[in-house]
């Protein structure tokens, strides 16, 4: 296993959440190679925890394809791909897109009231775990009302892992990330869904163009 990685933990959420978003960010830039094995023992010594979160947190990577669990071998990570993440990116932005033509009009004067909130949190929140969070519950309000199952199950499975992680991995997200929060609920307020969707699409599309360029130049 690769030494001198920084593994120390922050005061995130559940543990095996800590743990996961730990190992997720060292795989992603690259401390943990492709092909590399991820020993339960090592890692639990490490991170100063026993081995159930550290279990936990390798089945959620494996669902979000960063490793995979091979028997008698334990968890192996995983290459990633640009041209998957670039896929990954361009599937949400049209189809979120689609799910917020048909949110907005069953969004209630309530959720849009707990959207100015959420925006409020963001721009105030002094911590990058405080503004993931955040973060995650706009998104996921903008298209509560969408009422196609499937759509929705579409859009859970490409959340799963990097989506939720880039204002650890881009400089300057969450500022600019927010001021395009703030267009999309202004455009809802007005009515104006069709502004809403595209801004959300774009925003989506530039997170991933962002996305991309910063872990080219991690692996350079």
């Amino acid at each position: 296993m690769s030494t001198e990685i920084d593994l120390k933990l922050d005061n995130r959420d559940t543990l095996h959440l800590k743990v996961c978003n730990v190992i997720r960010e060292a795989i992603i830039k690259g401390q943990f190679k492709p092909g590399e094995r991820l020993k339960q023992s090592d890692l639990a010594e490490k991170l100063g925890v026993s081995r159930m979160p550290i279990r936990e947190a390798l089945r959620k990577l494996e669902t979000e394809g960063l490793i995979t669990l091979v028997p008698h071998k334990g968890a192996i990570v995983k290459t990633i791909k640009l041209e998957d993440i670039k896929e990954v990116y361009a599937l949400r932005a049209q189809l979120e897109r689609m799910a917020l033509l048909q949110s907005a009009d069953n969004l209630s004067s309530e959720d849009l009231k707990q959207l100015s909130k959420l925006v409020e949190l963001m721009d105030e929140a002094t911590d990058v775990n405080q503004f993931v969070e955040c973060n995650i519950e706009f998104h996921r309000l903008l298209l509560d009302q969408c009422k196609w199952e499937r759509l929705n199950a579409f859009i859970d499975t490409l959340w799963n892992g990097l989506p939720q992680q880039t204002p650890h991995l881009i400089t300057g997200q969450r500022e600019t990330s927010n001021i395009e929060h703030r267009k999309i609920l202004e455009a809802l307020k007005r009515e104006d869904k069709e502004t809403a969707a595209n801004i959300l699409s774009t925003h989506i599309l530039r997170t991933g163009e962002t996305l991309i360029k910063n872990l080219k130049t991690e692996g350079e």
